[in-house]
């Protein structure tokens, strides 16, 4: 077992210890819909929030790989903690600011989870325009589908009008007003985030932020989508070797044993673009945006189909809300549309 299959392994094991997804049900029930406990043994004992930080800010020093591998185990137990939305996306957008003095203030409690931050991005049409605007160091107007933005301890904000600036804002700042939103995908907790006339410090960005950012919540989420995809395909794999018809198991016809190889085939080569996307864009590979948006077309379809076909051969017990894998169809629909849908990443590529 190498390195990173033990790292994954450590993340199971935590996860399963903690309860898997009878602790997930129980969490998403909860005041801010995570599992607080889950996140305290990731980040404290595993120190998954570390991997991708810098030594200097007293990280794991690792790369986006070791990330990945965290965030596929996440995504096969669909665990609500905050490790895609603050561990790898509100991070790394610090790190890629490269404002040090902000960076060195806000980081370290970031890998020790004991901090989390959430995004603020989307406007009312989506990821491509914020919603919220700056003047004078104050942000006033809308956040949408902020992810963990119930839990979150800090905000940062992309705001307008012009070229995006990044902000910083306690998320008990003045002015702050957290909305839970009703979600298709119950383990993924969005929250509409307003602002009104509300202090900020501005952090210096370079140009082009968004798209980076972007290129790397794509190519991580790709990484979720795999593992939540290989878990759909494990469980129907199980359903058609314990379950019967006319005498004999599922599993035995050949019909649906070429259903599930084609499944398998997908998962694969969806394990493999997400790789090259994760390799990229740990690598500032020139590349990267490119074989993110890519990534996450191929790998939005691929999931919405594994798991569309997963209901079909788990029958009319797939469509309960008390069988696991309507939860997987629901992630899958949901991640579709997350940083942009595999329409805006197309029109990226095309470009």
């Amino acid at each position: 077992m190498n390195e990173l299959d033990a790292l994954g392994a450590a993340v199971r094991d935590a996860i399963a210890r903690r309860g898997g997804r009878t602790a997930v049900r129980e969490a998403i029930t909860r005041p801010g819909r995570y599992d607080d406990e889950l996140w305290r043994l990731l980040a404290g004992h595993i120190g998954v929030a570390a991997l991708a930080v810098p030594e200097k800010y007293d990280g794991a020093g690792a790369s986006l790989r070791e990330a990945a591998v965290v965030v596929e185990a996440l995504g096969e137990s669909l665990a609500p903690v905050p490790m895609l939305s603050s561990a790898v996306v509100t991070t790394g957008t610090l790190l890629a600011a490269g404002d040090d003095d902000t960076c060195a203030r806000l980081v370290p409690d970031l890998a020790a989870g004991t901090r989390t931050a959430a995004l603020c991005w989307a406007g009312p049409a989506g990821w491509d325009a914020p919603g919220v605007t700056a003047e004078a160091g104050l942000l006033s107007g809308t956040a949408e589908y902020v992810i963990d933005g119930e839990s979150a301890d800090t905000f940062l904000v992309l705001a307008g009008p012009s070229r995006p600036t990044l902000h910083e804002v306690p998320a008990d700042g003045p002015g702050v007003t957290v909305t839970p939103l009703p979600v298709l995908d119950a383990t993924r907790p969005l929250a509409r985030v307003c602002f009104d006339q509300t202090p900020a410090h501005t952090i210096g960005s370079p140009p082009g932020l968004p798209g980076r950012i972007r290129t790397l919540a794509w190519a991580l989420l790709s990484a979720e989508q795999v593992g939540g995809a290989a878990r759909a395909l494990a469980l129907t794999v199980e359903h058609t070797r314990t379950r019967k018809q006319f005498g004999r198991e599922l599993a035995s016809f050949q019909a649906l044993k070429h259903a599930m190889a084609d499944m398998y085939v997908l998962v694969e080569t969806m394990r493999s673009m997400s790789a090259a996307a994760v390799a990229a864009a740990s690598d500032d590979d020139p590349q990267a945006a490119e074989l993110a948006a890519a990534a996450h077309v191929y790998c939005s379809e691929g999931y919405v189909s594994v798991t569309g076909q997963a209901i079909q051969l788990h029958g009319g017990i797939g469509i309960t809300a008390e069988h696991d894998i309507g939860l997987y169809f629901k992630r899958a629909q949901a991640d579709a549309q997350l940083f942009g849908s595999p329409r805006r990443a197309l029109a990226d590529i095309a470009v």
